[in-house]
């Protein structure tokens, strides 16, 4: 359902396992930056109801679920640690500002729908990872219930690309930016965070 292009390598969770309370504040503030980008949407492209209505529900589910890792944090008797950057994000990004046959408003438009979109679809399959692969029932069953919300917002997020493009090729620029991101992921599952 995702189409990504490669996998996470499964010796990232061993990474993960090693170190929860890195990738835990790493997520809290994935979260964070997710309920961001959803405001941002909203500044940038109040002309369409209908996504501003689904940016203001993504906004408050990414909001909730920084409040549960928080409360999982505590839970652990850890506490949440400062923003880190994400230089995978950065990547895509890069890729898409440099990306000229989508310069048009349009295209830029359908270029942060991507964006959202693929953030969401690798979350979503690092999140299976944490929910297949980690030790502990209890944190398994926390990472199985956001991998579905990230599943939907990825599909949200490409849907509204879909939706609005009239003279960009989303299904076109969609194959290319995944092709992309499979190359990237490549150099990433290295570190203790969530697309590190």
């Amino acid at each position: 359902m995702l189409g990504l292009k490669m996998e996470t390598d499964p010796r990232w969770v061993d990474l993960a396992q090693k170190n929860i309370a890195e990738i835990l504040t790493d997520h809290a503030f994935c979260e964070q930056k997710a309920a961001s980008n959803a405001i941002s949407i909203i500044v940038q492209y109040p002309q369409y109801p209908d996504l501003v209505k689904a940016m203001i529900s993504i906004c408050q589910e990414e909001l909730s679920h920084f409040e549960m890792v928080h409360e999982k944090i505590q839970a652990l008797g850890l506490t949440l640690g400062f923003e880190r950057k994400d230089p995978y994000v950065n990547d895509l990004s890069e890729y898409l500002r440099r990306n000229k046959t989508n310069s048009s408003s349009e295209g830029q438009f359908v270029n942060k729908m991507m964006f959202s979109a693929m953030i969401e679809a690798r979350s979503c399959e690092r999140f299976k990872r944490l929910s297949e692969q980690l030790e502990g029932e209890d944190l398994r069953t926390f990472y199985r219930n956001l991998m579905e919300s990230e599943a939907r917002h990825y599909m949200t997020f490409l849907g509204f690309a879909r939706k609005y493009a009239k003279t960009v090729d989303v299904e076109a620029c969609w194959k290319e930016f995944l092709a992309f991101e499979g190359e990237l992921i490549k150099k990433y599952g290295k570190r203790e965070t969530i697309h590190g």
